[in-house]
């Protein structure tokens, strides 16, 4: 991890909340120095007032990074505060939904080098993934500074290009709530099948968390590891008939859900 430059220049972190923490987290524990990172945080936790970072005083002039870690709806009042520091060598990198390189560039500076990420909430356990994807100003050496930031909490992918990032959204960015949703489903039909509410969640929660482990902790594409579980005109293969459906099934609804999630973070970017 590339931690001599930031200890050394400091490093701003706009905004601490679940996300902003998980990264803090991640870097405090992979060795950098906790009076290197000056955090903004109007209402901080009380593990931030104990971690030992810089809270809500003077920023350094000109650190190696600046993290932009708050919320899309108060991007606008936020970014000013970083205005001071646009000055050229410091990477901004945002980490916020429908805020595009563009808008960032126009407040902060456009001769800036900025990355747009979108890590998921996963990343509070170190098991996030992140897409990036940098403005004309980021170098190669910014955005391998920024996958060492970001894989302090899981995997990172490059993006070819910034519209993509709607559909990483979508994806990804979202997608741990389709995967709780999933559980409650399942919860729910084992209810209407007869088993007891705690005993139907626990079942569900426990399947869909073993799944996980086993598509993680495999080469086989989940295709092959459904194929595996399936035996010929067995419970599973009945199961899949419904959710495999091309009309009424799984994809189709997940087509549609997957395509309402991205033309939001196309509205939201307007």
């Amino acid at each position: 991890m590339q931690y001599d430059q930031i200890a050394r220049l400091g490093m701003v972190l706009l905004g601490c909340g679940k996300m902003g923490s998980a990264m803090l987290a991640g870097w405090l524990k992979g060795g950098l120095p906790p009076s290197s990172v000056h955090v903004i945080e109007p209402a901080p936790s009380d593990w931030l007032r104990s971690s030992g970072v810089q809270l809500n005083g003077a920023l350094p002039a000109a650190p190696a990074v600046a993290i932009l870690a708050v919320k899309p709806q108060v991007m606008g009042d936020a970014l000013p505060r970083l205005q001071e520091l646009g000055t050229g060598t410091t990477l901004f990198i945002s980490i916020a939904a429908g805020t595009s390189l563009a808008r960032l560039g126009e407040t902060l500076g456009k001769n800036n080098p900025i990355i747009r990420a979108m890590p998921n909430t996963p990343a509070a356990v170190g098991c996030g993934i992140s897409a990036l994807v940098g403005n004309a100003h980021a170098t190669e050496s910014h955005l391998e500074l920024a996958e060492a930031l970001l894989a302090a909490v899981g995997e990172t992918v490059r993006l070819e290009d910034e519209a993509q990032i709607d559909a990483v959204t979508a994806v990804s960015g979202s997608g741990p709530a389709y995967v709780f949703h999933l559980i409650e489903a399942m919860a729910q039909a084992g209810e209407a099948e007869g088993l007891a509410p705690d005993l139907a969640m626990r079942l569900a929660r426990a399947t869909v968390i073993g799944a996980g482990q086993l598509a993680a902790g495999s080469t086989d594409s989940a295709a092959q590891l459904r194929i595996n579980v399936t035996s010929p005109k067995g419970t599973t293969e009945a199961a899949l008939k419904v959710l495999m459906d091309e009309e009424a099934g799984l994809p189709p609804l997940m087509r549609k859900a997957i395509a309402a999630a991205a033309n939001r973070a196309r509205e939201l970017a307007q």
